[in-house]
């Protein structure tokens, strides 16, 4: 098989606190309205990206997986996942707040919901003045403390609120309470997954369905980590024209490269697919002696068959996503 570069046409996702940023700043095509989500590169049953040109256009995640073994996402990802792609690729755009939420470890949501658990990271491309997001506590609080500020409307009070410029980046492990605050676009990782535990959602209702949004409080106290952190931002160097570190989990591996020649990538010592996600800028990657152009707003997959490239850019600044 002669493997190419492979963009899937994104699904768009309504959400009670989607804006209009996907579209405006992005550049993304749809006409409906509050669409909070763009599904870059999914895998979730029900939600399954399909390749969107050139031989394997139609094709599933799992169409690919299947077909092709580790010639597709590595062979070492191959033997742990089978056929489950293991990563799920977003970009969101918060015009209003997100729930106060937390999501499984792998044993529970394995437990519970015959589902991987839900380690996730977010890298800002565009924050309004004053954005902000919350993660985790800034008050170390017993779990009867956490339940009476529930209880009490007071939950907001506990937690750990940061203002967000462009450029910041978050790991969010299992069990820490988060939320993406008004006026946040942003890309996200995370593991293949739809599980979420919403906890406070400011009472609101649903314009769709004329209904508040359930909770999950019960199944969400004994997953929480209640522990205060001395930092929840991650940081990290931006060195030109190299692979920088960002996050390194044992759920992903996430680099940032800061482009402004042509530079060459060996990925022959990495058992993986390679995911790129443009948030800043646009590049061509060549390959096989064509060139892939990636816009600010768009994701590309590589197959862990292709093992070097070149990225040209004037400007960019590239997610490198693997397994």
């Amino acid at each position: 098989m002669n493997f190419y570069p492979l963009k899937f046409a994104p699904l768009y996702k309504y959400r009670i606190w989607g804006g209009e940023k996907l579209k405006t700043e992005l550049n993304k095509n749809y006409s409906e309205e509050s669409i909070g989500e763009s599904w870059e590169i999914s895998d979730v049953s029900g939600d399954e990206t399909l390749v969107a040109e050139g031989n394997l256009k139609g094709k599933s995640l799992r169409d690919l997986t299947n077909q092709f073994h580790g010639d597709f996402v590595g062979n070492n990802v191959y033997k742990k996942f089978g056929e489950e792609f293991p990563l799920l690729i977003k970009f969101i755009d918060a015009k209003t707040p997100l729930s106060i939420q937390v999501h499984p470890s792998n044993e529970i949501a394995k437990e519970r919901h015959n589902s991987f658990g839900k380690n996730e990271m977010w890298y800002v491309m565009q924050a309004d003045e004053d954005a902000e997001l919350i993660v985790g506590f800034d008050k170390e609080i017993s779990k009867e403390e956490y339940q009476q500020h529930l209880k009490n409307n007071t939950i907001l009070e506990v937690m750990h609120h940061e203002n967000v410029n462009k450029g910041d980046a978050f790991y969010i492990p299992t069990g820490r309470v988060h939320a993406i605050g008004a006026g946040v676009l942003l890309a996200e990782i995370q593991q293949t997954s739809d599980i979420t535990y919403r906890i406070y959602d400011y009472d609101r209702v649903d314009a769709k369905t004329g209904q508040k949004r359930d909770l999950h409080n019960e199944q969400a106290i004994d997953v929480i980590d209640y522990q205060v952190h001395d930092n929840y931002k991650t940081n990290y160097k931006l060195d030109k024209n190299a692979s920088n570190k960002l996050v390194h989990s044992p759920y992903f591996t996430t680099n940032i490269l800061d482009v402004d020649s042509r530079i060459q990538k060996d990925y022959s010592a990495i058992d993986s697919f390679i995911i790129f996600m443009c948030v800043e800028g646009n590049a061509i990657i060549h390959c096989n002696n064509e060139a892939y152009t990636i816009n600010c707003g768009e994701t590309i997959l590589l197959p862990a068959a292709i093992q070097s490239i070149d990225i040209e850019a004037a400007s960019a600044k590239l997610l490198e996503v693997y397994y």
